[in-house]
């Protein structure tokens, strides 16, 4: 077999699809982990200096973000090893494995383990789907001071007084009611919305929402392909208990065809 030859074979090995939905599990993780992790160290850095002067206002707040960067290096490594796995499962699992090897040969042990992983990724799923929901509250918050900061640029807003315009973070329960000053208003505001933290924390929760998104549909993706892999191996166990009862039923019957020919030699000879 030439060099051609082999290349065309072990392309066509290649689980593309689970490739496809490995690489945007990936993606999606590393935007949400990656976004999400420096965008929460901008928010706390945001608080820390315009909305809340006493350390220990924002205390809370500062625990609650660590033990969530914390969380988000766990779910980073989890979903590298998972999606390793789950490529390797399918590479295992594809019609070409088949074709490559003269073998292939099921066991239990193998299809409750597919079994295993449609059933963790469905779980995986709806967590994921409860992760893109709680990045898309950052989001909305963020968003309303953006479009607050805006409305003060209007010429509506230019007819009142600015300084009425205010955002209150106190009430999104971030820091106490105790807190001061809690809140900014006017040029404070507008300050506030002109610098780096907010800029920056502001783009890169809604990358963070996207990459969950993203990681949503992958294991969605996943989910399909373990389904469609885990039917294959069942519909192969089945094949192959047919054709084993097959060859039994042959192979009695042959042994029963010799058996009766050597009966009636020995008879013709007697």
């Amino acid at each position: 077999m030439g060099c051609l030859e082999c290349c065309i074979k072990c392309l066509g090995g290649v689980p593309y699809a689970s490739l496809v939905a490995t690489i945007l599990c990936f993606s999606g993780v590393a935007l949400f982990c990656g976004c999400g992790h420096v965008a929460l160290t901008g928010t706390v850095t945001m608080v820390e200096n315009h909305f809340s002067r006493i350390t220990s206002d924002h205390a809370t707040l500062t625990d609650v973000v660590q033990i969530l960067q914390y969380i988000i290096y766990g779910i980073a490594c989890f979903f590298f090893l998972y999606g390793i796995i789950l490529l390797a499962e399918g590479f295992y699992t594809t019609s070409a494995v088949k074709e490559m090897h003269s073998e292939f040969k099921t066991t239990v042990c193998g299809r409750c383990i597919s079994a295993m992983f449609v059933f963790l990724t469905y779980i995986l799923g709806l967590g994921w789907l409860g992760i893109f929901g709680f990045s898309a509250v950052p989001v909305f918050l963020f968003y309303n001071m953006w479009t607050t900061c805006g409305a003060m640029k209007s010429p509506i807003a230019n007819l009142t007084s600015v300084d009425n315009i205010c955002v209150d973070v106190r009430q999104y329960g971030i820091i106490p009611w105790n807190a001061t000053p809690g809140k900014a208003c006017g040029s404070t505001l507008s300050d506030i919305c002109n610098t780096s933290e907010f800029y920056l924390s502001y783009h890169l929760y809604i990358v963070a929402c996207a990459g969950a998104g993203a990681t949503v549909i992958a294991l969605i993706h996943y989910l399909m392909i373990l389904a469609a892999n885990w039917a294959y191996l069942k519909g192969l166990c089945q094949q192959t208990h047919a054709y084993q009862d097959i060859k039994t039923r042959d192979d009695q019957e042959l042994q029963d065809v010799q058996s009766r020919s050597k009966e009636g030699l020995n008879s013709s000879y007697s």
